[in-house]
């Protein structure tokens, strides 16, 4: 059952993109912060308000310390934020 936030900082619409971003191993935060004005200490809160306990920690596992998610971490070769077979087409 998912948790009812309080005070959110962005559109209720706009929470979803933010957790798939979030999710990525290729977005950085900075993407996020960019698309949404959301810093990645709010994208943490976001996260931990909105997933389960023991995804939150799966996921604060994955991405603490990984390269790809700060830019100013990444390799100067890494020049876009996804692989292009990574989304799916999408029906309107």
């Amino acid at each position: 059952m998912k948790r009812q936030r309080k005070n959110s900082i962005v559109p209720e619409e706009a929470v979803s993109r933010i957790i798939e971003m979030a999710w990525e191993d290729r977005t950085p935060f900075e993407a996020i912060q960019e698309n949404y004005g959301v810093t990645e200490a709010d994208v943490i809160r976001i996260m931990r308000s909105s997933l389960k306990a023991s995804s939150f920690r799966l996921w604060r596992k994955r991405v603490t310390g990984k390269k790809t998610k700060h830019a100013n971490l990444r390799s100067s070769d890494v020049t876009r934020g996804y692989c292009p077979t990574q989304y799916k087409q999408r029906s309107k």
